[in-house]
């Protein structure tokens, strides 16, 4: 476990990163007793400050939902981070050169909710609290190094958790739908970048319903005295692998009925 002094100092050293664009090392090598519950501390640290600068919570990513992820990194449980005001682009958005340092792309299907959860729910209160869901991509970045470049260790779910779960952005596509009208195992895309199909994937790929994946946030957040919030959006978690997004990259993804939603990194 660390201490508090530890504790705001990794969370210091994160926002410096993000602030410099410049990775800082892994946090797992600096504290190798590091805890789940000590990368949730680091990562609520950074909220505290974040919003003392006058940043707004608009949201949360779910993320490491699916089995092939969860299998890469030796572990049974999905992450989560928070979503600020400051984070959300319109679909069909041009991303400005040097706004993220190693930009990434999922696909996903957002949540927008018209009341609380809080605690143990189950699937009819999560859409019965659902006022809509949206097609979306997560943008992802990174300020912690993927790889050690001395022992070549790669990051670690406490490293993941400690920087906000690597979320850096979220583009909603325009179509809004009743949480009903689709059954949302069945809802998938087809993601292009550059014109190119680079991944397909089915909200099956998300814990069996992207549903379950809200159940689970509720539930997580209730440990550490948080709740999902009437107003907030919530990233279900992504159906396919990340998309690197170098400068001059459009991201294009199908929903099919479900909708369109792109954004270009210039």
């Amino acid at each position: 476990m660390l201490n508090e002094a530890e504790v705001n100092g990794a969370a210091e050293v994160l926002l410096e990163a993000e602030a410099t664009h410049r990775q800082t090392g892994l946090l797992s090598i600096a504290h190798p007793d590091m805890t789940l519950d000590d990368a949730y501390a680091i990562q609520t640290a950074q909220i505290a400050r974040k919003l003392s600068e006058g940043r707004r919570i608009i949201g949360w990513k779910i993320g490491l939902t699916s089995r092939a992820m969860q299998m890469a990194l030796g572990i049974d449980t999905p992450d989560s981070g928070v979503l600020y005001d400051d984070m959300e682009f319109a679909s069909g958005c041009t991303i400005p050169t040097g706004r993220f340092i190693q930009p990434r792309i999922e696909a996903e299907i957002a949540f927008v909710m018209k009341a609380p959860l809080d605690g143990a729910v189950t699937r009819e209160a999560v859409l019965a609290a659902t006022e809509c869901v949206v097609p979306a991509l997560e943008i992802l970045d990174t300020r912690i190094l993927r790889k050690d470049p001395e022992t070549g260790a790669s990051r670690t779910i406490v490293d993941t958790v400690a920087d906000n779960a690597a979320n850096a952005g979220i583009v909603l596509g325009p179509k809004r739908h009743a949480p009903d009208a689709f059954d949302l195992r069945w809802v998938g895309a087809i993601v292009k970048a550059n014109g190119v199909v680079e991944e397909t994937g089915l909200g099956a790929g998300v814990l069996n319903d992207p549903v379950t994946g809200i159940k689970w946030l509720a539930a997580r957040m209730a440990m550490y005295g948080q709740r999902i919030e009437a107003g907030q959006v919530i990233l279900s978690g992504s159906f396919i692998r990340p998309l690197e997004c170098p400068p001059g990259t459009l991201v294009e993804a199908d929903y099919g009925p479900f909708g369109q939603v792109s954004c270009r990194f210039d």
